[in-house]
């Protein structure tokens, strides 16, 4: 991606790599692997936070032991986790990477330079690991179009300027969902935000573990009760209720 250059407070010190985590021994490890891979390629300094967020297993160890600095948080919402990660954070750029994600050499570099070149945030194209269920196989290009169309950042990989993230007050702590959505829009009110075109591979747990029907009901239950729906927990147990196994866990860190 080549973006075009703007006026802008001042040039990317130090990236600051923020990932939000609750139980995640299974899959940080390889989302760490992936991140210092794609780290080292970049000009500038970097940091890894690991936001451990009330885990009960060996999340904050295993961010201990690939060099991340590991924030304790206690609150099991999200957009309170990654605000915490920032806090704790001192780069004056920030990445939001979701500890099932596996980020690519290409998408990490395109993202400073937009930083770079003046824009306040964005997101990325978004890839899923592994088995897909045929009716996810369906919506998801649909979603990604839709969400792109309105230049909305998934969660998964959001990343941001800090004086925009601290301009605009970070993630809405009263939003349970959708805190992405929020953060582009007011990022998109701030300045230039932009969408690259280059990826991340994200995990598909969640369309593995969680029905058509069970999803399909969850969106319906929240778009019945509208916007006031976000700001709290119920309805929210693909988000925030017990993990369910994975039937499709590697056993090995996934190609990134």
């Amino acid at each position: 991606m080549t973006a075009a250059p703007e006026s802008h407070p001042g040039p990317i010190r130090l990236v600051s790599f923020i990932i939000p985590a609750w139980n995640e021994e299974a899959l940080l490890g390889a989302t760490l692997d992936a991140l210092l891979k794609a780290a080292k390629t970049l000009a500038v300094p970097y940091e890894i936070i690991v936001a451990d967020d009330g885990s009960t297993d060996k999340t904050a160890e295993i961010g201990r032991a690939k060099g991340a600095s590991v924030v304790a948080v206690s609150r099991r919402q999200i957009a309170a986790t990654r605000n915490a990660g920032a806090c704790a954070a001192t780069g004056d750029g920030l990445i939001f990477v979701d500890a099932d994600t596996l980020v690519t050499p290409e998408a990490v570099r395109a993202a400073l330079s937009a930083l770079q070149a003046g824009a306040v945030g964005g997101g990325c194209t978004i890839q899923f690991e592994g088995r897909v269920p045929p009716y996810a196989r369906v919506l998801l290009p649909v979603f990604s179009r839709l969400y792109r169309a309105a230049g909305l950042a998934a969660g998964c990989f959001v990343f941001c300027r800090r004086d925009a993230f601290a301009a605009i007050g970070g993630f809405d702590e009263t939003l349970f969902a959708s805190e992405e959505c929020a953060l582009s829009w007011a990022l998109r009110r701030h300045g230039r935000f932009v969408v690259l075109r280059e990826h991340v591979v994200t995990s598909a747990r969640k369309l593995r573990t969680y029905s058509g029907w069970e999803i399909l009901v969850a969106l319906w239950r929240l778009t019945r009760r509208g916007p006031r729906s976000l700001r709290d927990r119920h309805d929210k147990d693909i988000w925030y209720g017990p993990r369910r196994p994975d039937p499709d866990l590697p056993t090995k860190p996934l190609a990134s």
